[in-house]
């Protein structure tokens, strides 16, 4: 058993019998925890409600949204909670990247933040001309052009949050497990059992809840908030030295209160920079802070400055650097630099200082000659740039950290909300399957190896671009303090590539087969140098089966281009039928199928993969569709109108169901469509149209596995990899058989269908 509470660890001052821990002064037991003075059984309490859950989600910020999500579209049972009394309304984070859009389109709301969010097209670069005055310099595409078919776009967070509560509501109560958020509960006390955490059965962790009052879950807004009408981010911010988590507990504690003892399977911290669930855990972020302070506005500008509607990058001569950045409803953001609030020699700032007139007032110096005044604040706050990147992103494979909790960085770059989201996409669907019972329990340590890279590889380019951003242009060649205009045009152009989510790539390990140095290709930790190691396969070998798509690496997300389908020649996006339902799926671009070669190799792969003894029918569940666990689509390079549904494709590319009839959403041709042109997917992914290959993608649509289409035997190595497969049957000997079929099951006389049966004797 080993307890983590907020400041310690078993049998120590706050762990077990400590005097902060299970049967101590404030733990289990003790004086303020169950059984305790003011806790269950005590002077003031009652015996608290006792729960278990698989999934306990903290904090209901994006990061937690997204995780919540994933168990409500696999039907998982969780709860989240918050300490906050409401949704933000106002102000936070608001860029979304192209990669982060396509994941709401496989959620299911893409469109409503396509609607309604402002389009990022173009980037303008004010510099300091001879004169020292600004001048526009250059324009560049916002999105790096063809990368995807969204482009950035900016939406209030509030919204997007919304529209996740709406998601996860619907999802959860079509699979009968209603999840809401659960606002005004803060966690007390976190506690492991080491005994319990291979155990697939058990619920390891136990947190303690605190129900607080409205005026406990009313954040204290910051002195000169008063000042402005606007709201004030600052009590968010990380200029705010001391968490009020503690002052919380206190003040909670010192009361009667409602408590709930929770025993997870899983627990997710998603609770923000100062997370209690990190500290509870007692791992630390690692990294620095820099003395660069700035401020952040959304008004509505009343200015003559020409490109208040394009996001911009303005350095002054003298007066700081300003990002401007175009939103909805008239709205602009303003990142501006506060050269006159220098951090103490603690490297603190006196956030008291720092007023909407202080911001404001550097704005206009840095726009001048150009006007700029407003009527209207929506919100406001300051920070000071810092990176940093938690040491450990879980404990034991049953705790784990998303988002601001095991990363922070400058906003400017547009990644916070993004990186938060997508950590938790790709957790999410792991913690899933293996609760379902479909996946191995060691998928869950490749979270860190890929999700740590990706924050290290932010701060990395984070820690460069905020230096020059914030740094003084240089006056001539021989200014050697000041930043090269081109060489920061040269980070952004690079930054745009990185922002748009399309760089993510995966090292190898039991979800991902690529070669490569798999110590760099992850985090670099020993931990999940563990992991990787078991992952190699030869550069050659790898190499030989990349080539069979160039254009679909492994380790990354599958692009999209459009294809047809075969059943109605309605065009669609490939990454349109990826939903994120919790499926893998294999994609087989079967070639020219009316080539009679080509269609035996087809025949041949398909028998196989239909076979009793495949892993694709000892995954599925006997009650379950064909297609529950591991779904199957087609996309051949034939003519379409030469090509026939029912007679050119195995009943298992487009199953039959006894209720509703054959399914005619699997297959799809590589040909021009009627009215949106042609997506040319075999070129564009690198694919040869004479001999095909085999795409595996995980639940997250990255790539984990491409190998040629005789290549069966090996792709089912790599589910054997990663799923909880059952063992086969040695009682029955199974053999390939090819038969003739008629009009019985609606085909065409004279088709060959591949079925199984088994051997004689």
């Amino acid at each position: 058993m080993s307890a983590a509470t907020t400041n310690g660890r078993a049998n120590g001052i706050n762990g077990i019998n400590g005097t902060n821990g299970i049967n101590g002064t404030n733990g289990i037991n003790g004086t303020n925890g169950i059984n305790g003075t003011n806790g269950t059984n005590g002077t003031n309490g009652v015996k608290p409600k006792e729960s278990k859950v698989d999934v306990l989600i903290v904090g209901a910020g994006p990061a937690g949204l997204m995780a919540a999500a994933w168990m409500a579209h696999c039907g998982i049972s969780a709860r989240i909670v918050e300490k906050r009394n409401t949704k933000i309304f106002t102000g936070q984070a608001d860029g979304l990247n192209s990669r982060t859009i396509e994941i709401f389109d496989s959620l299911g709301f893409s469109d409503r933040v396509w609607k309604e969010s402002n389009h990022m097209q173009e980037i303008c670069m004010w510099n300091p001309n001879a004169e020292g005055v600004i001048h526009r310099s250059d324009r560049i595409p916002d999105t790096v052009v063809g990368i995807s078919r969204y482009q950035q776009c900016v939406l209030n967070q509030s919204r997007i949050e919304r529209w996740f509560i709406d998601n996860i509501k619907k999802y959860s109560s079509k699979n009968n497990n209603a999840i809401s958020v659960e606002r005004g509960i803060l966690p007390e006390s976190l506690v492991i059992d080491e005994s319990k955490v291979e155990d697939d059965d058990a619920y390891p962790v136990t947190v303690a809840l605190r129900t607080l009052t409205e005026e406990e879950t009313t954040p204290v807004q910051a002195a000169t908030a008063s000042k402005s009408a606007a709201s004030d981010g600052l009590f968010r911010s990380n200029l705010v030295q001391d968490d009020d988590e503690a002052d919380l507990l206190r003040k909670s504690q010192s009361r009667p209160g409602t408590k709930e003892i929770v025993h997870a399977k899983y627990v997710i911290g998603c609770d923000g920079a100062r997370s209690w669930t990190r500290r509870a855990l007692g791992l630390e972020l690692e990294g620095e802070a820099t003395d660069y302070i700035w401020g952040v506005m959304d008004i509505i500008p009343i200015t003559d400055f020409p490109d208040i509607r394009h996001r911009c990058a303005v350095h002054s001569a003298e007066n700081g650097s300003l990002m401007v950045i175009p939103r909805e409803n008239r709205i602009v953001r303003l990142y501006i630099q506060l050269k006159e609030v220098v951090p103490d020699a603690s490297g603190r700032a006196d956030r008291s200082k720092i007023t909407p007139d202080l911001i404001f007032r550097a704005a206009q110096k840095i726009l001048a000659p150009y006007k700029l005044d407003y009527e209207y604040c929506d919100w406001w706050t300051a920070y000071q740039i810092g990176q940093r990147v938690g040491n450990s992103y879980d404990v034991h494979n049953r705790v784990f950290l998303a988002g601001d909790a095991v990363h922070t960085h400058s906003p400017k770059a547009g990644q916070g909300m993004n990186v938060s989201m997508q950590d938790t996409f790709n957790l999410g669907w792991k913690v899933a399957l293996v609760l379902k019972g479909i996946c191995k329990r060691e998928i869950l340590a490749t979270y860190q190896s890929e999700r740590r890279r990706i924050a290290q590889d932010l701060i990395e380019f984070d820690h460069k671009f905020s230096r020059l951003f914030s740094g003084r242009p240089a006056k001539d060649l021989m200014d050697a303090e000041g930043i090269d205009m081109e060489e920061f045009k040269r980070a952004f152009m690079r930054g745009n590539l990185f922002a748009s989510g399309m760089q993510v790539d995966y090292g190898p390990s039991n979800l991902v087969v690529k070669s490569g140095n798999w110590r760099e290709l992850g985090d670099r930790s020993e931990k999940s140098a563990k992991l990787l190691a078991k992952a190699k396969i030869s550069d050659d070998k790898f190499a030989k089966k990349q080539a069979l798509a160039t254009g679909i690496p492994v380790g990354k997300r599958l692009a999209s281009f459009k294809v047809v389908s075969q059943a109605d020649a309605r065009p669609w996006h490939l990454q349109e039928r990826l939903k994120s339902d919790g499926r893998f799926r294999i994609v087989l671009f079967a070639g020219k199928i009316l080539s009679s070669q080509q269609k035996a190799r087809v025949d041949r792969f398909c028998a196989k993969l239909d076979a009793p003894e495949s892993f694709l029918r000892r995954i599925t569940p006997a009650d379950k569709a064909i297609d529950s666990v591991i779904d199957v689509l087609t996309i051949h390079a034939s003519p379409r109108k030469d090509t026939e549904l029912l007679r050119d494709f195995p009943d298992i590319l487009h199953p039959f169901d006894q209720h509703l009839g054959w399914d005619y959403t699997k297959v799809y041709a590589d040909d021009v469509s009627y009215h949106e042109g042609f997506g040319n997917a075999y070129k564009n992914y690198g694919v040869d149209k004479e001999k095909g290959c085999v795409v595996v993608l995980r639940p997250d649509h990255y790539v984990a596995w491409v190998g040629d289409i005789d290549d069966f035997e090996d792709m089912e190595s790599y589910f054997e990899g990663c799923m909880r497969l059952p063992a086969v049957s040695a009682a029955q000997d199974v053999g390939i058989v090819v038969e003739t079929v008629s009009s019985v099951t609606n085909k065409a006389v004279g088709q060959v269908r591949v079925s199984v049966s088994p051997v004689s004797e």
